[in-house]
């Protein structure tokens, strides 16, 4: 069972507590969620700083020539770049499709306010600004193949 699959109770269950929190004690829950946010925050921001400043990974009983050395440097340096370029791609094409649904989706709930039968073609427009976020996932899929 995958770590990520097995962490949705611990999510779902922190979800649950942090409403209940919210319901009973409006500011002391607040400022509860508001510590446990920072100290999470501090915790990955040490960790990104842990792996940003950690060398490259050794390869396991196998000894590496110093022919081979400059042409892993090489092959891991594409690959580092494609990544970043695949990164790029994912987070530009969903901060543009999440402002097209919030401009998009708003107009259409207004128009739809006035005149229900207008629906269909709402919803066609806000799946077309969606259809940005695809084809960002779609380029990104193409750079981390050729990395």
């Amino acid at each position: 069972m995958s770590i990520w699959l097995s962490s949705v109770p611990v999510f779902v269950v922190a979800m649950v507590g942090a409403i209940l929190l919210m319901k009973r004690r409006r500011k002391a829950g607040l400022k509860l969620l508001v510590g446990i946010n920072a100290a999470v925050m501090a915790g990955a921001l040490a960790l990104l700083a842990t792996a940003l400043n950690a060398g490259p990974a050794a390869a396991s009983g196998v000894a590496a020539s110093s022919a081979a050395a400059p042409a892993a440097v090489t092959a891991g340096g594409a690959s580092w770049a494609a990544l970043l370029g695949a990164a790029i791609a994912v987070a530009g094409s969903c901060i543009g499709a999440g402002f097209a649904v919030a401009y998009t989706g708003s107009a259409a709930l207004a128009a739809m306010s006035e005149r229900p039968e207008i629906f269909g073609r709402a919803m066609v427009v806000v799946g077309l600004a969606e259809g940005i976020a695809i084809y960002g996932l779609i380029i990104s899929i193409i750079l981390v193949g050729k990395a």
